[in-house]
């Protein structure tokens, strides 16, 4: 297997209904969806007439054990570029981007439906110089991978060592996963569900440079039918007490007059669906809490139909453990009953929050400002006072 060759690409247009239940709300300037994430959808930037018909006629080589069960050829096509960011203090940071100049950590959120088959072309833009510096062990080959949760795929795309799916420096290789649909004939769950990609290459056999770097991004899974929310982010809770790498008043950056959603900076209006794909990333366990506001324990946080019985056996809760790996998602209508205000998001591991694991969900005033409020995350010392802010990790990108 070659991974410096574009394996397969563009296959025509996504199919009618793909299109109807995949389009996707752009804010700002047309670039960014929900939580400031470039989607990764019908919207995402078109590669050249000439790359098109290279990767069509790549496709036509394409082995089918290089396809899911169920995908006869892919619905949809996505670049992604895996790039170096400008460091943290001394740490080296790297991310995903549908373009070289938009890659963030997370990268941009990933939307599917049940029944529709992705594929991702992969490129690495990382300088080889960087991956050396973060790889732990010298014998193992310099690269970047995707390796992704809940979707159907095969070995040729795993994005691991162990199966040669991975991207030397410079190269790009395509990856095909597939949102196998529920089958009630056959008890088959289906793949909608909150998960996420990441990396599984850098630093070590499994990627765990990569991943404390910043290569990693959310995947949501829909179900024909879902209720789609006004606004997602993606919150993934990491060692050293972190939210997306960063903790302290890292973690929130919010203009207090003109705030721009991102992943840190969490607006919403009032009376706004609002997604959170959470994601356990690292070694530690945490809790997801968020205040003023709770979700029902279901698959998508949210309670449906007349079924009284079945209605009111789902628990409704605030506070929800998250172990390494795991992802779930909540959906929330912000400001429900409490109003504009800026209500905490954080690990309620207490020593985890003490450190600054906390930042805010700001339910915005009328006009577009935020409430006033402190936006002190700072790490509590040993004494018991904040400490210095030096300790926290990074500003946000």
């Amino acid at each position: 297997m070659d991974n410096e060759t574009t394996r397969f690409g563009h296959v025509g247009g996504p199919r009618m209904w793909a299109i109807a239940i995949l389009a996707v709300t752009l804010v700002g300037a047309g670039v960014l969806r929900f939580g400031g994430q470039q989607a990764a959808g019908p919207g995402a930037p078109a590669a050249a007439p000439a790359a098109i018909s290279a990767e069509k006629a790549a496709l036509a080589a394409l082995a089918p054990g290089d396809r899911p069960d169920g995908c006869i050829q892919p619905d949809r096509r996505i670049q992604l570029y895996a790039v170096e960011l400008p460091k943290e203090g001394t740490q080296i940071r790297l991310g995903y981007g549908l373009t070289p100049e938009t890659a963030s950590y997370p990268g941009p959120l990933i939307e599917m439906i049940e029944g529709e088959c992705l594929a991702i072309t992969l490129h690495n833009q990382v300088p080889e110089a960087t991956l050396a510096a973060l790889r732990q062990d010298p014998n193992l080959p310099l690269g970047v991978s995707l390796h992704t949760h809940g979707v159907k795929y095969t070995p040729t795309s795993d994005g691991t060592i162990h199966t040669d799916s991975w991207v030397p420096p410079g190269g790009q290789r395509t990856y095909i996963w597939f949102a196998k649909p529920r089958n009630p004939s056959t008890g088959a769950q289906g793949t909608a569900g909150y998960w996420w990609y990441h990396d599984h290459m850098v630093g070590t056999s499994h990627g765990t440079r990569g991943l404390s770097s910043g290569l990693f991004g959310g995947l949501v899974v829909r179900r024909q039918g879902d209720v789609r929310p006004d606004r997602t982010y993606v919150t993934v809770f990491g060692d050293l007490q972190s939210i997306n790498l960063r903790r302290g008043a890292a973690t929130d950056t919010c203009d207090p007059v003109n705030p721009v959603p991102g992943p840190t900076c969490l607006i919403a209006k009032k009376g706004e669906r609002v997604e959170f794909l959470v994601v356990g990333m690292g070694n530690d366990m945490h809790t997801f809490h968020l205040h003023g506001h709770s979700w029902a324990d279901t698959r998508t946080g949210m309670l449906d139909g007349t079924n009284k019985a079945l209605v009111d056996s789902v628990p409704v809760i605030d506070n929800k453990t998250l172990g390494p790996g795991d992802s779930f998602g909540v959906q929330v209508v912000a400001g429900d009953s409490v109003g504009a205000g800026n209500w905490m998001l954080h690990c309620h591991m207490q020593f985890h929050s003490d450190q600054g694991m906390a930042t805010m969900l700001h339910v915005l005033n009328p006009d577009g400002t935020l409430a006033p409020h402190s936006a002190d995350h700072a790490p509590v010392s040993a004494a018991g006072a904040p400490a210095a802010h030096a300790g926290h990790q990074g500003s946000g990108t």
